[in-house]
């Protein structure tokens, strides 16, 4: 899969494409049947799949103090668009530069010139271009002038509701790792380096592989049974706390996750941190000997779950 970042890297070799744009966040199976048509029409034309996709998202340059929470990091959603057969991915970074652009030239300086688009497939209420004068009718009506086709996504509907991102944060925020797993096609995951902690954990038996989230707001927390894969071998079970520790006072969001039956130095791989099932929500206890028990408990309850 060929990687593009910046319009300032699109070159001859990136025209000419079969074209869909948005957010992706998830990769979920909404997407997973836009992606199924855009490869199908490519197929056709002969041209590479092509996905372009914007770092920050709009929303996240616009309003970063209530932009949602990401499912996932780039990295990720990189790799579940090769795994879906994408051959090429144009990531733009959205600045003011790219804000203020007008919805003409949106299409004439990007689109035309720089990915010579012959087929996009795009969200009826997909909008564009400084004000956001840009839409679905206005891309028809350039793709007639310019050639190139433009056709309208499907819409998925999953228990009389349409499949989308936000659907997914409010299932993992209310702890229906059961519906995130049906709308995702996949349970769902946490990918990240395993990064040096404070200790705590080993000090009271319960040592922990500490992941950053690298995110601003994480679409869940609380205390998890969870399955990790790239840690070992085979996937291990294990424990997990996502939050901010308020039993230390601490700040930044972190996942942390005891494994069980498990002693290997993991530091600096990269694991995938599955979620199970929901135990509790995270919360702060008068004491170091406290938090134990109920890690205990925790632990033993997460046990309990893998051997049903």
């Amino acid at each position: 899969m060929r990687f593009i970042r910046g319009f300032h890297n699109l070159s001859a070799a990136s025209r000419g494409c079969a074209l869909t744009i948005g957010n992706f966040d998830g990769v979920h199976r909404g997407h997973q049947a836009v992606l199924a048509q855009l490869q199908a029409r490519a197929a056709e034309l002969q041209l590479p799949a092509t996905v372009m996709v914007f770092e920050p998202t709009p929303q996240e340059y616009f309003s970063p103090a209530t932009a949602p929470a990401r499912l996932q990091r780039l990295r990720d959603k990189l790799t579940l668009f090769r795994e879906r057969g994408v051959e090429q991915v144009v990531c733009l970074r959205f600045d003011r530069r790219l804000a203020e652009r007008d919805a003409e030239a949106f299409v004439q300086d990007i689109l035309v010139d720089g990915l010579g688009v012959r087929y996009l497939v795009i969200g009826d209420d997909f909008r564009f271009g400084k004000g956001r004068r840009g839409d679905f009718a206005f891309l028809q009506q350039a793709g007639q002038q310019q050639g190139f086709e433009v056709v309208s996504t499907q819409t998925l509907v999953e228990s009389g509701d349409r499949v989308s991102s936000t659907r997914i944060r409010e299932a993992l925020v209310a702890g229906d790792l059961a519906l995130a797993e049906q709308l995702l096609g996949r349970p769902y995951r946490i990918c990240g380096r395993v990064a040096p902690g404070q200790q705590r954990g080993r000090s009271i038996g319960f040592p922990t592989a500490n992941v950053r989230l690298h995110r601003a707001v994480s679409p869940l927390s609380g205390v998890f049974a969870v399955r990790a894969y790239g840690a070992g071998d085979k996937p291990v079970t294990g424990v997990a706390n996502l939050g901010t520790r308020p039993t230390v006072c601490g700040k930044e969001t972190v996942l942390e996750t005891h494994l069980f039956d498990f002693d290997r130095d993991i530091y600096g791989h990269y694991v995938d941190i599955e979620f199970c099932r929901k135990l509790r929500e995270e919360k702060k206890f008068e004491s170091f000997e406290a938090l134990k028990q109920q890690i205990q408990q925790d632990a033993e309850q997460a046990r309990q779950f893998f051997s049903e």
